[in-house]
């Protein structure tokens, strides 16, 4: 069996020192044949940077997904989707204009797995600053111009808002892929299962991230924005003692490219 380890939003320094501290440990008991993970929070919470990412490549990482915040730094992220193209994808459904990879293949010891990643519409369309295309439309075209038949296992990831829309498109996308993950809201969900045409899907894995916070931000701040209406930037809690870490672990028969498996974690890692 192929063996996929796919951690949640990773969200600023105590999400990247979780997954740090957690993946060797985990390395020598899962023994994953391929490790993936969210970064679209990963540089203090909102975007990516070459010197966060290269954080999570040294400590074992080998592919990635981004999300709606994936170019909120431009500048440096057009850096990161053009160093990097080979192992980061963007989403696939926004405009063509935007850099990087809409799809990857990565090697492993038991074959070439795709991934794939897409943005939810609901809500999200007043998250980015241009139009993003149904899933459910593009999917299918995207599948066939990717999945080729040296392809042993596929994997996508679908962020979005409302766990309709990931829901639907698990079974929209059942049979066709190996695997569909939902990220995004940072809150893991209860529903990992391995659909009858053989897809392992999950609603949302949840996040790496401080603990006692705000989907990873520092709680005073959301109470701050609820209760009295004020716009207040998010902040990442400095030095948390604890952080959420949030994974799932999928198995794939290669030679069908069905899974056979979907494991979810959530636990607390000090720092």
């Amino acid at each position: 069996m192929l063996k996929i380890l796919f951690f949640g939003d990773v969200a600023g320094n105590p999400g990247r020192q979780a997954v740090k501290k957690a993946l060797p440990e985990l390395i020598q008991s899962e023994e994953p044949d391929l490790i993936l993970a969210n970064v679209d929070n990963l540089a203090h919470g909102k975007g990516i940077t070459v010197k966060t990412l290269e954080e999570l490549i040294r400590a074992g990482v080998m592919g990635f997904t981004t999300g709606n915040h994936g170019f909120s730094k431009k500048e440096l992220a057009d850096e990161v989707f053009a160093k990097y193209k080979d192992i980061i994808v963007r989403p696939a459904n926004i405009p063509e204009t935007y850099p990087g990879s809409s799809a990857i293949t990565l090697e492993t010891k038991k074959g070439k797995v795709l991934v794939g990643h897409f943005l939810g519409q609901v809500f999200m369309e007043k998250q980015f600053p241009d139009p993003i295309s149904s899933v459910f439309d593009v999917f299918e075209k995207w599948l066939k111009e990717n999945k080729t038949e040296d392809i042993v296992a596929s994997i996508v990831d679908l962020h979005a808002e409302v766990t309709s829309e990931k829901v639907a498109f698990g079974y929209f996308a059942s049979g066709k892929v190996s695997a569909v993950v939902g990220t995004h809201t940072h809150i893991p969900t209860a529903d990992a299962k391995v659909l009858p045409e053989g897809t392992a899907y999950i609603t949302d894995i949840g996040m790496c991230g401080a603990a006692g916070s705000v989907l990873g931000m520092k709680k005073e701040v959301s109470l701050e924005r609820f209760i009295n209406k004020s716009w207040t930037p998010y902040e990442v809690p400095e030095n948390p003692s604890k952080a959420e870490l949030s994974y799932v672990i999928i198995t794939v028969d290669e030679l069908t490219g069905k899974s056979t498996g979907i494991k979810p974690v959530h636990q607390l890692v000090d720092l």
